[in-house]
């Protein structure tokens, strides 16, 4: 049975939403095309009408689920343009939070599929990396500094160490630790 175009469209939306919830929660590796498709409600028969390879897939999820924590980080800088440093204290800390560490599926792409995409092929990483300088571009709108090169090491480093803090925190066994982990980086941020 065919479906019209604007059914294929709404099944695409959904697969790529589908599909970066469960990449994010399970990883690359984790989850096989039968397994996203059925998440989504479809037929594994169906995948390749939308998409060439599980990986063009995950570019595709990446790339839309960093563009849409990009907006999200905007919108907070935007709403307080006179108080960079509130705004960098909100981002801070859901970022650096318990439930981001807890609940990978809902968090950025970039802790929990960084690894794996360094190993996958350029689609993947292109989107990964627009994700990324989007993100690090809207920390530099909120770093204090003499000119821009200062504002943009700040917002290298400060980009760095709040996925390094929440990766560290995701692997490690002990609560105490892990907590700890975050609260040094938002700290640090403050």
């Amino acid at each position: 049975m065919k479906v019209s175009r604007e059914q294929a469209a709404l099944n695409r939306e959904r697969i790529v939403e589908v599909a970066g919830r469960l990449f994010r929660e399970r990883g690359y590796d984790g989850i096989g095309v039968a397994d996203l498709m059925r998440g989504a409600g479809l037929t594994h028969g169906g995948f390749y009408g939308h998409f060439d390879s599980k990986e063009d897939l995950l570019a595709e999820a990446c790339g839309r689920a960093l563009e849409q924590a990009v907006l999200r980080w905007q919108r907070v800088a935007d709403q307080s343009p006179e108080q960079p440093r509130a705004a960098l204290a909100q981002l801070s800390a859901s970022y650096l939070s318990k439930k981001h560490v807890t609940q990978p599926e809902l968090g950025c792409s970039i802790t929990t599929l960084g690894a794996d995409a360094a190993r996958l092929g350029p689609g993947v990483r292109q989107a990964m990396t627009a994700g990324a300088r989007g993100q690090i571009g809207v920390l530099q709108q909120l770093m204090p500094g003499a000119d821009e090169a200062e504002r943009r090491r700040q917002a290298l480093v400060a980009y760095s160490g709040m996925i390094g803090a929440v990766m560290l925190a995701r692997m490690s066994d002990d609560a105490a630790l892990s907590a700890e982990l975050l609260q040094a980086m938002t700290d640090t941020l403050a």
